[in-house]
């Protein structure tokens, strides 16, 4: 789902995979590795095993919570962005183009999202989010990198607030959704196939991933000035946003309402602004760091062959992710919900990147990457040069 620019006939850059069959350009590694561990992260989080007082065993899992659908939302606009012109902005024919192949792929998404769901497993799928945010993005398509980067910051700050104003009980009273469609007071509410502000991915929220990602993907990913700043900004960001909502919350007290909570937590899938803003660090970070270590090079190519497994699977996402949901469908919801040990987990993880490491040396593009493709390429026609 990501490409890069054409290379000249039979050259293939360092520290990127070579042609594949049925991909007419070649791939970023580094993007790929990024999308990898974001699917990995999606296996912990879904498949990790829960310890006796209900924590994450072990601990150090819990990275994967949250931040896991925050980097495959992020790598989504990414994705955007270099299949619509990488650095240069599309116009004219190339952006209706551009926004034509994008809705195609959302309306797939949102079909396939709608399928996985009704298989009743105790995954919240997050395709038909992904479906929301492409169109979404649309108008975003040909805006340039300044103005995308403002977008998300913007975005990041006011969507999470709209959010907790919706669904945070304010001073006693029920929370203004609840009031206004009647949902039951107690736990979350989730309204069904709402995907703007009370789903698992609100896209309210989730569209300030999508924004900072398509600005990412419009700058030269190749320079080492770029690979670098990702790295520190995205770690610098990181570490103040979650370091201020944990000095903030203490600041507060436990005695703070519920609203105020909300707005100033960190913790994952709370989908506020200082948990956005880490999340958005974090892939970022991780963006860079797989870029510098897959740079041109005999260092690039040695970790490039050694990570093929992961970047396999980063590169045909949305089969490896949609083989998970079917493959817990037929064990059952019990290696989700009772996971008592990480076999299952690691099995999913070998399974998962072996395959998609075989599928791409024998037959290139992933089978559901290969259908959004040809679905896209059928009804938009092909690229403008």
């Amino acid at each position: 789902m990501t490409s890069s620019r054409p290379t000249a006939q039979g050259a293939t850059p360092p520290g990127q995979l070579g042609p594949v069959r049925g991909a007419a350009t070649t791939r970023l590694v580094g993007i790929d590795l990024a999308r990898g561990l974001a699917i990995v992260g999606m296996f912990v989080a879904h498949l990790g095993a829960d310890g006796p007082a209900g924590a994450r065993d072990p601990e150090w899992f819990v990275v994967a919570d949250g931040r896991s659908a925050a980097m495959f939302a992020l790598l989504a606009g990414v994705s955007l962005a270099l299949t619509s012109g990488r650095d240069r902005v599309p116009s004219g024919p190339r952006l209706a183009h551009a926004r034509m192949t994008t809705l195609v792929r959302a309306a797939l998404l949102l079909l396939l999202g709608w399928f996985l769901t009704a298989l009743g497993t105790p995954v919240a799928v997050i395709l038909p989010a992904y479906a929301v945010l492409f169109v979404l993005a649309l108008p975003f398509l040909g805006v340039r990198r300044r103005w995308l980067v403002t977008g998300a910051a913007v975005t990041a700050v006011v969507g999470p607030t709209l959010m907790a104003l919706a669904v945070t009980p304010v001073g006693g009273s029920a929370s203004l959704v609840v009031r206004l469609t009647g949902a039951p007071a107690s736990g979350t509410v989730r309204l069904p196939g709402d995907e703007l502000v009370t789903g698992y991915y609100p896209a309210i929220v989730y569209l300030a991933y999508i924004l900072l990602g398509l600005a990412v993907g419009r700058t030269d990913l190749t320079r080492l000035r770029t690979q670098v700043g990702l790295l520190v900004a995205g770690a610098g960001l990181a570490a103040l946003a979650w370091g201020s909502s944990r000095l903030m919350l203490d600041a507060v007290g436990v005695g703070a309402s519920p609203l105020v909570r909300q707005l100033l937590s960190g913790r994952a899938h709370d989908d506020a602004t200082l948990e956005v803003l880490g999340n958005c660090g974090t892939a970022t970070a991780v963006i860079g760091l797989f870029l510098l270590l897959t740079r041109p090079g005999r260092f690039g190519r040695v970790v490039g062959a050694v990570l093929s497994p992961l970047a396999a699977a980063g590169a045909m996402s949305l089969s490896v992710y949609t083989a998970q949901i079917l493959a817990i469908f037929a064990l059952g919801e019990e290696v989700v919900r009772d996971a008592t040990s990480n076999a299952v987990l690691a099995w999913f993880v070998i399974v998962s990147l072996a395959g998609a490491w075989l599928w791409r040396r024998l037959f290139g593009r992933g089978p559901l990457e290969r259908v959004l493709h040809g679905a896209a390429t059928a009804v938009a026609g092909p690229r403008p040069s």
